[in-house]
């Protein structure tokens, strides 16, 4: 549980400081936060564990954690609170907690309500808008105010939903921990998060084991578990630390396959699979397939249950009856090839910190290549009309297409047999009109070239979606980043016409990109599918500021699998030489 709070806390500082702190150098603190945070998250070992064995040396080694961050990760080992963030919670008395996934109100938008309004949760927000008083203030306006009110309004519509991505790394640490406790003989994590969706409600566990009671206590006495909900022979329901609810079900070694498809599959998926298993003469449950007799005939295994009901083993991705059943059933010898978790060879969607990310080029090409196993990457810093992430001009560039380059021959002079190929690129901002803000001169040098909006997200459907139309258009522009610019929970998106961008992307053979990013996940799978059905190649990138982020790419795939997208469709399952030539 300890990981989990101090990600809380180290992320509520980040906030917490842009409000209280007027120093110009506040930005730094914040990065330092943020990053700590990331790393963190996505770590395997609780932070205590490595104090234990190796005390503040040992936390120091950790990638992006100092020595005033990692004080801070001892303090709150040894007293269970960090006192500078107490301060800040003291300084400003906000409920942070409610605001930090309010898209359009910011920390600094927030600084200014709450000196003017005294505003200190999301329902005084939501009265003082409603009352009108917001638009008042200074700076802000009714379209400001009605803004707020409609991000209010999402934030209800997807309350107690998590993004897949907040409590992934958490769940599987409890997965590893179920699955080398002695006497465990099976262990699935089931539901949605096995369906890869992009947020999920609640966190299903099966189990398998001769020790059921034993299993149980050693299940709800795990340190991320903050709360038992309750607790009987087979089952516990319990609530973790950030608040999401895990159900954990003991069942028979025999029916672990029956149940792992039953609690697996959506509602729907299930219903037309118990009518397919009616409609050949037998009974399918979460305990498994039955003939008329009641004689069971299934249920070790999933691949049982489908290939006695003539169907390949659907991937759990597919099974939200959304055609799979039938696909399947009329093409039993096919193999469909989804994009797996393990083709991506490269990553064409990274930053620096030449502009907004976190780390230099050269550090973000060596994590890629040693720790995620990649094979080239593409460097696509901003560009200049993004000057709060001091994009680059066209000058700027040039300059690191020279620096890339150099870079190049030095990760590569020892190793010839593993060369890693660092792309020059970036990610140019798409003007109103559609241009792109980097003369196509230039873009024409770079060897791939991504292009997303950044700005103007409230135009029309029909001048926003020719305005993503005419950047396709553009022979310099390879890639549509983040095409429909939602952020889920948070942002819907700007208003397009995604079929005709697909349309268009077909026509002018220009990739549309899946975001990895779990905040994003964008496009959506029925989107992807979209894309795939009219020929439309697509990118799987990760958007990443850190290398961490590179962990990311997993989500994008489970989301392409969504989408029934093929290797095939993914254009960076390709080698570099052959994915440049492809784009030429």
């Amino acid at each position: 549980m300890k990981n989990v709070e101090i990600v809380r806390i180290f992320r509520e500082i980040a906030y917490l400081i842009q409000i209280a702190e007027n120093d110009p150098n506040t930005i730094y603190k914040v990065r330092a936060y943020e990053r700590a945070a990331d790393v963190i998250e996505n770590m395997s070992t609780e932070l205590e564990e490595i104090y234990s064995k190796s005390g503040i040396k040992g936390l120091r080694k950790i990638p992006s954690i100092g020595n005033a961050i990692s004080s801070k990760i001892e303090e709150f080992i040894k007293l269970h609170k960090i006192a500078y963030h107490e301060e800040l919670t003291t300084k400003v008395p906000i409920n942070i907690s409610e605001f930090y996934n309010l898209r359009g109100i910011g920390p600094m938008t927030l600084k200014i309500l709450y000196e003017r309004l005294k505003i200190t949760s999301i329902s005084q927000l939501e009265k003082a808008a409603s009352e009108g008083s917001i638009k008042r203030i200074k700076g802000f306006s009714k379209m400001k105010e009605d803004n707020i009110m409609k991000m209010i309004q999402l934030s209800k519509q997807n309350k107690g939903r998590y993004l897949l991505g907040d409590v992934y790394p958490l769940i599987k640490k409890i997965e590893s921990r179920l699955r080398t406790e002695d006497g465990i003989i099976h262990c699935a994590i089931v539901g949605s998060f096995r369906r890869m969706k992009e947020t999920i409600g609640d966190i299903d566990i099966l189990v398998s084991t001769k020790e059921p009671e034993k299993v149980i206590n050693f299940f709800v006495k795990m340190p991320e578990v903050a709360e038992i909900k309750g607790k009987g022979k087979t089952k516990a329901f319990v609530e973790l630390g950030n608040g999401i609810g895990v159900d954990l079900l003991v069942v028979p070694e025999e029916s672990f396959g029956s149940a792992s498809q039953y609690f697996t599959g959506n509602k729907e998926h299930n219903i037309s699979l118990r009518n397919l298993a009616v409609s050949m003469g037998f009974h399918l449950n979460e305990w498994g397939l039955f003939t008329k007799k009641k004689r069971k005939i299934a249920g070790t295994n999933e691949q049982q249950i489908y290939n006695k009901l003539h169907l390949q083993l659907i991937p759990p991705e597919l099974r939200e009856n959304r055609g799979e059943i039938e696909y399947f059933s009329n093409n039993q010898n096919e193999i469909l090839g989804l994009v797996d978790y393990g083709d991506l060879k490269g990553d064409l969607h990274t930053h620096s910190d030449i502009t907004d990310g976190t780390m230099s080029i050269k550090d973000m090409a060596l994590q890629a290549k040693n720790k995620f196993g990649l094979d080239y990457i593409a460097i696509t810093d901003h560009t200049k009309s993004l000057r709060l992430a001091n994009g680059l001009n066209e000058k700027q560039l040039l300059e690191q297409i020279n620096k890339i380059q150099q870079l190049n021959d030095v990760i590569n002079e020892s190793k010839a047999d593993t060369r890693f190929r660092i792309l020059s690129s970036a990610e140019v901002n798409i003007l109103k009109d559609g241009t792109p803000d980097i003369a196509n001169n230039v873009l024409d040098k770079l060897d791939i070239v991504g292009a997303s909006i950044h700005s103007h997200f409230s135009l029309s459907k029909d001048i926003q979606t020719e305005r993503l139309v005419e950047a396709a258009k553009n022979p310099s522009i390879d890639i549509l980043f983040h095409p429909t610019g939602r952020l889920i929970n948070k942002r819907t998106g700007y208003s397009i016409d995604v079929e005709k961008i697909i349309n268009t992307a077909y026509e002018t053979k220009t990739v549309l990109e899946i975001n990895s990013n779990y905040n994003r996940l964008d496009l959506r799978d029925e989107h992807i599918r979209l894309a795939v059905q009219n020929g439309v190649k697509l990118a799987i990138n990760s958007d990443a500021h850190h290398p961490v982020h590179f962990a990311y790419l997993l989500f994008g795939i489970g989301q392409a699998r969504r989408g029934w997208a093929k290797k095939l469709d993914i254009i960076n399952t390709l080698k570099a030489d052959t994915l440049l030539k492809m784009l030429k």
